[in-house]
């Protein structure tokens, strides 16, 4: 049974006041809270285990290594990746992307080749490829959306052509909600020979993922948005790619042998992993799939699902409210502005009630000059969320609005 109160006993900082009030805290796309356990994972190593991995005989470095590798195996588990191998640690989904564009880029991609993206992709999923087309004379390719913020399949695939080498595409937007069909565009990519990669930062905390069941080439997100660490995130890619594709870095651990002459490159998934890996954040970030598998996926997105209802049902019902996103399968972001009040002025006010919301272009700036806007005020929803902070947003979005009057 969900219980979430039960839940938000697991998680610290929900019980402290801002400004005299209960902290309502619905900026969960931008990062989330960690519950207990994570955070006493990362006291306990940094007190109990703490060695370099890989690297050391002795036993702490071989404790650290064993937390390390067991991490890896959780997070493929959590993906229902094929093996171990084919998960590379990483400082999140940003690294993850610009990994991929690096490496990918130098393997497969020449002047005049393609890449198709959307109209709704977070920076770090542009960003990359437009300094990829600098480097490599590539193209980017932008497939639109219409105005529920749904891509436009037609005109997307319609896109996708003999120069096309990748897709790049979210799984949940950041800023609209929308959950788009990656399984479907990954099944039309591939009836073109064509690999997909999928940004899955806003989609891993809040449903179940298979990659091999939507048959992704590669898939990332990042610790810190699913209840773990920052600073540690995951890039899963299926074993041919990566096999195919030349180190990101160069340095330790990612090296067979040196010599002044020659390096040969270690195996998968270490030749994508130099330097010193971020052995605490992974262990961290296993504790936090454990913990949310221990709830269950759907559990969480059912729950979800009755928050965002809600919170579409109180906000559609305020005046002069517009809402960015609308789609029937959006998920747990509400981006939306009211009347004339500026962005900053709502995130503002709202903060001093206690309530903690995102505002700005949310590292989407093209999609607000899409959407003819600046930016917006975004909430965005948890399953340690409740019902009753759904109702105080809404009711503190209407005194906010009732000072501008």
């Amino acid at each position: 049974m969900f219980d979430v109160n039960e839940i938000r006993r697991d998680f610290p900082i929900l019980s402290r006041e801002v400004y005299g009030k209960p902290l309502v805290y619905l900026d969960n796309a931008a990062t989330t809270q960690k519950p207990r356990e994570v955070i006493d994972a990362i006291a306990s190593e940094y007190c109990s285990v703490n060695a370099n991995v890989h690297r050391g005989v002795h036993f702490l470095s071989q404790k650290a290594t064993e937390l390390h590798e067991a991490a890896r195996e959780t997070v493929r588990a959590f993906i229902n990746a094929g093996s171990s191998d084919e998960i590379v640690f990483t400082r999140g989904t940003t690294e993850s992307i610009n990994l991929i564009a690096s490496s990918f880029g130098e393997a497969f991609m020449h002047e005049g080749d393609e890449v198709v993206i959307t109209a709704m992709e977070h920076h770090s999923n542009i960003v990359p490829w437009q300094m990829l087309a600098a480097r490599r004379g590539i193209k980017l390719r932008i497939a639109p959306i219409d105005e529920r913020g749904e891509i436009v399949m037609d005109e997307m695939l319609g896109l996708i052509n003999g120069r096309t080498r990748l897709v790049a595409v979210a799984h949940v937007s950041n800023v609209l909600g929308t959950v788009n069909p990656v399984k479907q565009i990954i099944a039309a990519a591939h009836a073109k020979g064509v690999p997909v990669l999928v940004d899955g930062a806003q989609a891993v905390p809040h449903m179940a993922v298979d990659v091999r069941d939507i048959d992704a080439d590669f898939y990332v997100f990042s610790g810190h948005k699913v209840y773990g660490p920052t600073g540690i995130g995951v890039l899963y890619g299926k074993r041919r790619w990566l096999d195919a594709m030349p180190p990101y870095q160069g340095g330790g651990e990612m090296i067979r042998t040196v010599t002044f002459e020659r390096t040969t490159y270690n195996d998968l998934p270490y030749k994508f992993e130099a330097g010193t890996p971020d052995y605490v954040g992974s262990n961290a970030l296993a504790v936090a799939l454990r913990y949310v598998s221990a709830i269950g996926m759907d559990d969480i997105a059912a729950y979800e699902r009755q928050l965002t209802d809600r919170a579409m049902q109180r906000l559609s019902a305020i005046d002069g409210i517009r809402i960015f996103g609308t789609s029937p399968t959006k998920g747990a972001v509400i981006s939306f502005l009211v009347g004339g009040i500026h962005h900053l002025d709502m995130g503002t006010l709202l903060d001093r009630l206690g309530i903690a919301v995102r505002t700005g272009h949310h590292c989407a700036e093209p999609l607000m000059h899409l959407l003819g806007i600046e930016g917006t005020v975004r909430a965005s929803f948890s399953f340690y969320n409740t019902l009753e902070e759904v109702d105080a947003l809404a009711d503190g979005i209407v005194r906010v609005a009732r000072m501008f009057r």
